[in-house]
């Protein structure tokens, strides 16, 4: 656990642990003057000759110069008294450390996991499952804030713990040892039966919960289709299993974290009446000799109490929220691939040689040899899963190649340089995501707004007169872009595409999901707009690759030229 946390929290954080424990040390030190402290103060109460007999009574009563004993007992219990508030206010201090630190850690680490899922690579992107992701940043992060603040906790009672049983030991360490083999035999017994249990339904509820994301998700992903089944029978129970399963794995666990505390409570309150019973049997008629041991016996377990109730409490929140740290270790430490910033231009032509993919052990491309002039049409055609669009995705730096080597004019593409290439590519999907905001949020997409350039690309995309009889570019698409049509959402998209300013643009299958008519008109604007510019075209209707200058056929693997005819 410890070596996962420190590859988690980072230098600071660590540093800002270290002064939390000493923080913790202070306050509980602070508890321990505040239960050492009655015993005297109810002693002297009792008996004045105390002022006499004991030294350190005898020395404060002279340094302060008090009139009598009186006036002595009535100071030290307005100094007990200021010296509590003062223990209230530190203990509210350190929980108020204690909160900022661990929900800062939630920022931290919620944009740690949100940079290394953006970071991954794209191969590695599509074999994840994004219930899970977006499940590991809303709630698994926070789950882990809970275990982070509980173990900081847990130290900080600690210390508490080990200062009064240090004390308890000094003052009668034969009771003390008593009370402690049975607190120890308490303790054991609840980490036998309690936190395994706790630990087992933690697991539970993790598994429920990834069951319920995913439900969520492909459900929402597909209302259309639902709402014209008949029958959602189904869906709805894999939905309750999920929750009730999620809900009754919580149930369980509240009840388990209870019971500790109950048992304790009734330990405690036995251990209180053996301690009088001991010093009864021991000595009946001289009990009350025995009051300020006892006051600080009571004292002391009412404070160890709910100390120890809180470390296995704090123990149960870590075991049932252990996997949340497991599950945000295991995704920090996936790899990612480092791009540099080098700059790599691109004014003659792209270049495959001897190019090779494959998809787990799967062949998919086989010594590809290909180059593509600057400003050219280059269509892609082939059947589904014949490799064209996995081509494609290789040439714009989405996929890394097993074997063989790009060129961009005479310079290799590599990881040092690809940051540049990607952002000399304009994408436009087969199928389009818009979210749910204005035309403007779509568009721009977390790139720097430009109202200017926005309203060019929207009149080139033409789209823009369709907006001015709307709300302008703040028209809302709606969720999914559900409030446009599938030709206004492409042209979103070739929109979004051209904001970048990109010399090459990228249509992969982008009309196929449109009518014949719809389809013809937004090439016709494609063709316009990329008249400058390379255009590479993924197509499974021939007939949205009738101005290409060349096509390619994709076919077991391999690359072979075709002319117009030989597909007409």
């Amino acid at each position: 656990m410890f070596g996962k946390l420190k590859y988690i929290l980072s230098n600071r954080d660590w540093n800002v642990i270290y002064g939390l424990l000493f923080l913790s040390l202070i306050v509980s030190l602070v508890e321990l003057v505040g239960i050492s402290a009655i015993a005297p103060f109810i002693a002297v109460a009792s008996d004045f000759s105390l002022l006499e007999s004991k030294p350190y009574f005898a020395f404060l009563y002279a340094l302060f110069d008090f009139r009598s004993p009186r006036d002595f007992v009535i100071a030290f219990g307005i100094a007990l008294l200021v010296f509590y508030v003062f223990r209230s206010l530190i203990n509210l201090f350190y929980q108020h450390i204690l909160a900022r630190f661990t929900f800062g850690c939630y920022h931290f680490i919620v944009e740690k996991l949100f940079r290394k899922y953006l970071d991954l690579n794209y191969a590695e992107f599509i074999t994840k499952n994004t219930s899970h992701l977006i499940k590991t940043i809303t709630t698994e992060a926070h789950n882990f804030t809970i275990l982070l603040a509980a173990a900081l906790f847990m130290l900080s009672e600690v210390f508490v713990v080990l200062l009064i049983y240090g004390t308890l030991l000094f003052v009668n360490f034969k009771i003390t040892l008593g009370l402690t083999l049975l607190l120890l035999c308490f303790g054991f017994l609840m980490a036998r039966i309690i936190t395994l249990k706790i630990k087992k339904q933690g697991r539970e509820k993790e598994s429920y919960q990834k069951s319920f994301f995913e439900t969520l998700s492909a459900s929402f992903g597909n209302y259309k289709i639902i709402k014209l089944q008949s029958d959602i029978s189904e869906i709805l129970q894999n939905f309750t299993q999920s929750s009730w399963g999620y809900s009754f794995a919580n149930i369980k666990n509240q009840t388990f974290f209870h019971i500790p505390r109950l048992l304790l409570e009734a330990l405690g309150f036995c251990l209180m009446i053996a301690v009088v019973l001991y010093l009864f049997i021991q000595d009946s008629k001289g009990v009350t000799s025995y009051l300020p041991l006892l006051s600080v016996y009571v004292l002391a377990l009412y404070r160890l109490l709910p100390s120890i109730n809180r470390i296995l409490d704090s123990y149960n929140k870590i075991i049932f929220n252990f996997r949340s740290l497991e599950i945000i270790y295991t995704d920090l430490t996936m790899q990612t691939r480092e791009l540099g910033d080098e700059s790599i231009g691109f004014n003659h032509q792209i270049t495959l040689q001897n190019l090779n993919f494959s998809y787990q052990e799967k062949p998919v491309l086989e010594d590809i040899n290909l180059t593509i002039t600057k400003g050219q049409k280059v269509a892609f055609i082939g059947e589904s899963g014949s490799g064209k669009s996995t081509l494609v995705d290789i040439i714009i730096g989405l996929l890394a190649p097993k074997n063989g080597q790009i060129f961009i004019d005479t310079e290799l593409l590599s990881d040092k340089n690809l940051k540049s290439w990607r952002a000399k590519i304009g994408y436009i999907p087969q199928n389009v995501y818009l979210f749910a905001g204005s035309v403007a949020q779509n568009v721009v997409f977390g790139r720097t707004y430009d109202e200017e350039k926005l309203i060019a690309v929207l009149k080139s995309a033409n789209i823009y007169e369709f907006l001015m009889q709307k709300e302008g570019l703040q028209t809302h698409v709606g969720d999914g872009g559900i409030a446009l049509s599938g030709g206004q959402r492409q042209r979103i998209a070739i929109a979004r595409a051209l904001y970048g300013e990109p010399e090459i643009l990228v249509l992969d299958e982008a009309t196929s999901a449109l009518d014949s008519a719809i389809e013809s008109k937004i090439m016709e604007e494609i063709y316009k707009i990329a008249r400058d510019k390379t255009l590479l075209i993924v197509a499974h209707r021939l007939s949205t690759i009738q101005k290409c200058d060349v096509i390619y056929k994709m076919q077991n693997g391999k690359l072979t030229e075709v002319s117009h005819k030989e597909i007409s």
